[in-house]
């Protein structure tokens, strides 16, 4: 038995010499009990080996099992062991077990003074969730860390992570994906090129191209989150939220969307649009909200909501502004409200230069083709029409009834204690009085948005009186209020006098820090196993094809550091207390 420490230790049944095919070997066999080795906290178990006692080196054979301390424990059917260099090297179902985690791969590294093991012919480990594999693989003992890349799945009985790169801690179950990643499951698929999940509470932080595939919905965005048990995610930062059985899409930079509620909450400049290419309606508001099963979707904007819908020349949009919005995707249905949060400001409709305004507003739209049908205003019902020099033609009853063709207004119906005011112009469009006149009942047609035809019934015919006799205060009807700086020409005037919002600062993911390379550089005589060893020393050298991919430059943080604020970014989001 050795008495320094630095050398290896051992017992056995049976020892034996062969110098002609072992010189220098002691061949140590089983008899009744297996061959026992001792180094610096290591004990191997083998049925037989051979040691080079000179060299501190031996090869075990069948069964091996090496035992390191009470927290890790490997099998194998071969292994070799340097006890001056401290490595190790094992092969044939290599089963290395730690608390959290098994490793079970075809042959393993094992550096003992930096505590790390490493294969590169494939590997498998599990864990107390999911299983793991990957065609490399490295792991650091001080920090449960696993580093996977090349064809890494990680295997869970919801989901399946397959990614280019993975860094997985097996104490706390963290796993962080390099490089193009995706997470599937029955209900969805995440993909990133940057992300953080935790393996056991189910839920990841994406950064770098994210998106999450729903069976009927796309989320993207700068910054995702995701929690596969409360089936939730939510987005930051240029944001869409893409329906692809309605073909519509939702914009914002900040969005919540709950998969078994059906339902999606989006604001920060919240915008909805159709994805059709011609005849869109866009929607904007503080807020908006869309729930219902795919087939019957509702969308809801609140607080101060602005719509705008192109006709296919550009020229005339159709526009308007509400409290609120409530439009049915199925049947076509929008309706403009004011539900009086901010005074008696009545939702208004605008088509080409006519004014239409009440109480509420109901818009009909061709589920299909989304092109407008018509349109009802209840209650206080006025249409304006400026005139084309000066002045304003009125016209105003209970309820208004509005007929479209390609997008624009060609008829209207104004029904109970109608009323209007008209300016009376020539063929050389002089004025020549002002007409006020009640009737029960008008009916008026558009010719390229202007008044063409009125028709009046049951009307009581007004005086007629010359212009300088109607003064300025008797010139509009009671309730008039023209709105034309309101009115929204384009897309970009849907968020005309709005500041554009402070986006949240998003916390990425940094590349790990480069650690030492696994095999270190040395000379020739100074050889990681031993010149007896079944491996040949170009064996035991670092690989470009087998490199992980790291950053260039420090970060201040660790990987480990990340997850706390970015979970703190989440849960202050979801309560409204944003960074």
């Amino acid at each position: 038995m050795a008495q320094n420490s630095q050398e290896i230790n051992y017992e056995s049944d049976r020892t034996l010499k062969n110098e002609a095919r072992y010189p220098g070997a002691l061949i140590l066999s089983k008899i009744d009990n297996q061959v026992y080795f001792d180094h610096d906290g290591i004990e191997v178990w083998c049925d037989n080996a051979v040691f080079y006692k000179e060299a501190n080196f031996f090869k075990a054979y069948g069964n091996i099992r090496m035992q390191q301390g009470d927290s890790v424990s490997m099998t194998s059917n071969y292994a070799e062991y340097n006890g001056d260099t401290e490595f190790a090297f094992a092969s044939g179902r290599v089963l290395m077990k730690r608390p959290q985690t098994t490793l079970e791969t075809d042959s393993l590294f094992f550096d003992r003074l930096k505590q790390e093991a490493y294969y590169r012919s494939g590997g498998k480990v599990r864990d107390t969730t999911s299983v793991l594999t990957s065609r490399i693989g490295r792991y650091y003992m001080e920090q449960n860390k696993y580093s996977f890349i090349d064809e890494v799945v990680v295997t869970n009985p919801e989901y399946t992570i397959n990614s280019e790169q993975l860094d997985f801690y097996s104490e706390s179950g963290y796993a962080y994906l390099y490089g193009p990643s995706t997470i599937k499951s029955e209900t969805s698929t995440v993909y990133c090129e940057r992300g953080f999940y935790d393996t056991r509470a189910d839920n990841g932080y994406f950064v770098k191209n994210s998106r999450i595939d729903y069976e009927n919905r796309v989320l993207k965005g700068d910054s995702l989150y995701f929690d596969r048990e409360t089936s939730f995610a939510s987005a930051t930062n240029n944001i869409q939220v893409i329906d692809t059985i309605n073909q519509s899409k939702v914009t914002g930079h900040y969005a919540e969307v709950y998969r078994d509620k059906d339902s999606v909450f989006i604001t920060k400049r919240a915008l909805a649009a159709s994805l059709q290419e011609r005849d869109t309606l866009f929607i904007h508001s503080d807020t908006i909200m869309i729930t219902g099963k795919p087939e019957h979707r509702i969308i809801r904007g609140f607080y101060d909501v602005r719509i705008l819908k192109e006709d296919q020349t550009g020229e005339n949009p159709m526009s308007g502004r509400s409290d609120s919005i409530y439009s049915d995707q199925k049947s076509g249905l929008s309706k403009l409200i004011n539900l009086g949060r901010f005074g008696d400001k009545k939702p208004v409709l605008w088509s080409g230069l006519n004014q239409m305004s009440g109480d509420s507003i109901h818009l009909q739209s061709n589920p299909e083709t989304e092109q407008l049908d018509s349109l009802l205003v209840f209650d206080n019902a006025f249409l304006i029409q400026k005139d084309t020099i000066e002045g304003y033609n009125q016209l105003k009853g209970k309820i208004l009834t509005g007929y479209f063709e390609d997008n624009q207004l060609r008829e209207v119906i104004i029904d109970k204690n109608t009323e209007t005011l008209n300016y009376l112009r020539n063929d050389e469009g002089a004025l020549i009085s002002i007409n006020k006149t009640l009737a029960s009942y008008i009916r008026i047609l558009f010719q390229d948005q202007q008044i063409e035809f009125i028709d009046y019934i049951n009307a009581v015919q007004g005086k007629m009186p010359p212009e300088d006799e109607v003064p300025q205060n008797q010139r509009t009807l009671a309730g008039f209020n023209w709105r034309g700086d309101e009115r929204i020409t384009s897309k970009d005037g849907l968020f005309e006098g709005k500041p554009v919002p402070e986006l949240t600062r998003i916390r990425g993911i940094e590349m790990p820090e480069a650690p030492e390379e696994f095999f270190e550089e040395r000379e020739e005589d100074d050889l990681l196993l031993d010149q007896n060893s079944r491996l040949k020393p170009e064996i035991l050298k670092n690989r470009a094809k087998d490199s992980l991919k790291y950053k260039n430059e420090k970060v201040q943080d660790s990987l480990k550091d990340t997850i706390e604020p970015v979970v703190k970014t989440v849960k202050d989001s979801l309560t409204g207390n944003q960074e």
